[in-house]
């Protein structure tokens, strides 16, 4: 399978201010002035050699709470043994840890591994909501589907258009694995991803007294959001999707130790999208349409 040349992208963020009480010209615009920096995005084929910590802390803040039931080690083994499939993001050179990664494992080549039976049955368990039922029978042992499971993350603050370009570059690989008879040519996606909702606060604002729930909130929480905006895009194309409770507890309060100067905390959820492959390359054109930054 041939091996693709890094990608560049130069990305404009805001300078660090110059100092606490700096001012803008009488004349200027009423929107405070911002000097801008480039930040050059690069991607990566995965290295065993420098990625193994950076893609393992990501799986890490994938899988949230639940992150403890699995091997991740192992996993983070799993994807850096496919060297050429899959990439990861960098801004200061391949030596550097990732600041995200996108790959695809094969359930059914890597059933035997401990992990990937770990996951299956966890895939498997939360598979219950009437939108996935067509999941659980394509993850049982006896079925001879081919699913290839998505796992993506990044740092809070990255921009999201650097996820086209890691969708696009996954769907070339592919083919050329196929071409070389290597074990991809899929006929289902599953995307594990996550969201969140709002939860009204356990603690009182110091500056004023608690809100009261949202109209339309259900048990002290508000609407569905997503960690990563393109799943509302990819649900356009899926066969079936749904957000799961996780498995492992959490002590009462754990919202608002997420809870960044704002009135509600936020409570994570787990998010799978079952995507057929067929439509998978439409998919992933959407996602250059929402989010920008195709090649």
């Amino acid at each position: 399978m041939g091996k693709r040349k890094t990608q560049k992208d130069p990305e404009e963020l805001p300078d660090a201010a110059e100092g606490k009480n700096k001012r803008k010209n009488d004349d200027s615009d009423s929107d405070e002035d911002m000097d801008m920096v480039n930040v050059e995005f690069e991607w990566f084929d995965p290295q065993p050699a420098v990625d193994f910590h950076g893609i393992k802390t990501l799986l890490r803040q994938l899988l949230d709470i639940d992150a403890q039931l699995f091997n991740l080690s192992e996993l983070t083994d799993l994807i850096l043994s496919q060297p050429l499939l899959g990439s990861t993001v960098k801004v200061d050179g391949n030596e550097t840890d990732p600041y995200a990664f996108l790959t695809v494992l094969n359930l059914t080549t890597h059933k035997d591994k401990q992990v990937i039976k770990d996951l299956t049955a966890y895939l498997t368990r939360h598979a219950t909501t009437p939108s996935l039922s067509a999941l659980k029978p394509l993850l049982d042992p006896s079925s001879t589907s081919q699913i290839g499971l998505i796992l993506t993350e990044r740092f809070v603050n990255m921009p999201h258009e650097i996820t086209p370009p890691m969708y696009t570059m996954l769907l070339e690989e592919i083919q050329w694995a196929i071409e070389e008879c290597e074990p991809y040519a899929f006929t289902h996606y599953l995307i594990l991803s996550k969201t969140y909702v709002e939860v009204a606060s356990s603690i009182p604002s110091a500056e004023q007294p608690p809100s009261k729930k949202k109209k339309g909130a259900k048990d002290g929480e508000g609407g569905l959001f997503y960690f990563h905006p393109e799943d509302e895009v990819l649900h356009e194309h899926a066969l079936g999707w749904g957000t799961y409770e996780y498995l492992t507890p959490v002590d009462e309060g754990a919202s608002d130790s997420k809870r960044a100067f704002q009135e509600l905390g936020v409570k994570p959820k787990g998010h799978l999208i079952l995507i057929e492959a067929g439509k998978f390359e439409g998919a992933v054109e959407g996602l250059k349409t929402f989010l920008g930054g195709g090649q």
